[in-house]
């Protein structure tokens, strides 16, 4: 492991795909545009086409191999192919799982082992793939409260993974909007609409802008961004307050949620199948993220 193989790592894990064939498999990672505009008007598409250049000088010489990039209307793909015996090749698929998707690759327990830099360019690496800042991802609607999300599309070993390993370098999580019914559709709204289904959404994972400093992107319309919203931040809130844990704050009474006919899904995982949460930090706990 070295800081280059981790933020290859991170990429896959957080938003590649496996093409595996009986000799050779290809891997192709998504940079979407979630958003066409950067809150300064400028085009996204551009910013990420420029920092290609340095994504190539990180994992180009790791790979050793052609590295394809692609532009479609709402994302940059970069791919390559490699035989299947070829050393990176092989750790890769053992370290992921052997999963071909983001959704059901593995988080593995190996991550935990990394040092502290190896760490932070893995996050970084997930981060420039599934993560974003905006002058709108505002935490309570108060002015400045800036946060980064970070999506992780229905892998629930995936999302607890990620904020353990962010804890292993005191790094903590502001929330977790959990893709649970209880927390998607809290009051039954759209399961009343006869969409049963809505609440199956990617977990959000939200990190207060300077707590994510330390981590970065590399993708620089996020970096400039996250420089510039973290600033703000500041000017705002005490650093002492954004720098805690979940279980080190004090919260507000418990507000009871209707039990939610879909907390049985089969979808769930069993540890918290047929639960009923009223509190994110509850789940969280349940499935390993705590002190």
């Amino acid at each position: 492991m070295n800081v280059e193989m981790a933020y290859l790592l991170g990429m896959v894990l957080g938003n590649g795909t496996i093409q595996r064939g009986d000799n050779r498999s290809r891997i192709t990672i998504d940079i979407p545009h979630k958003n066409i505009w950067t809150d300064d008007g400028l085009e996204v598409k551009i910013y990420v086409q420029a920092s290609l250049h340095d994504i190539r000088d990180i994992i180009g010489p790791l790979i050793g191999a052609e590295l394809d990039s692609y532009r479609e209307e709402h994302s940059t793909k970069i791919s390559f192919e490699k035989n299947n015996n070829d050393y990176l090749m092989r750790e890769i698929f053992r370290m992921l799982g052997w999963g071909v998707r983001h959704q059901t690759m593995e988080f593995s327990d190996e991550l935990f082992t990394m040092t502290r830099d190896e760490i932070k360019s893995f996050v970084r690496g997930f981060a420039d793939v599934t993560g974003y800042i905006r002058k709108s991802n505002i935490a309570f609607g108060k002015k400045g409260a800036h946060r980064v999300y970070i999506e992780i599309p229905t892998n629930w070993d995936m999302v607890i993974g990620l904020a353990n390993l962010l804890k292993s370098i005191d790094v903590p999580v502001q929330t977790i909007d959990f893709g649970h019914p209880n927390f998607r559709d809290s009051k039954l709204k759209k399961y009343n609409e006869g969409k049963r289904n809505y609440w199956k959404k990617e977990h959000q994972l939200k990190i207060w802008a300077n707590e994510f400093m330390p981590i970065g992107f590399n993708i620089r319309h996020k970096q400039e961004a996250l420089e510039r919203l973290s600033g703000e931040l500041l000017e705002v809130m005490d650093p002492e307050k954004t720098h805690k844990f979940y279980w080190q704050r004090q919260t507000g009474g418990k507000k009871e949620k209707p039990i939610h006919p879909e907390e049985n899904d089969e979808s769930l995982p069993l540890c918290i199948r047929g639960k009923h949460f009223n509190k994110w930090q509850e789940l969280a706990d349940t499935l390993g993220y705590h002190e």
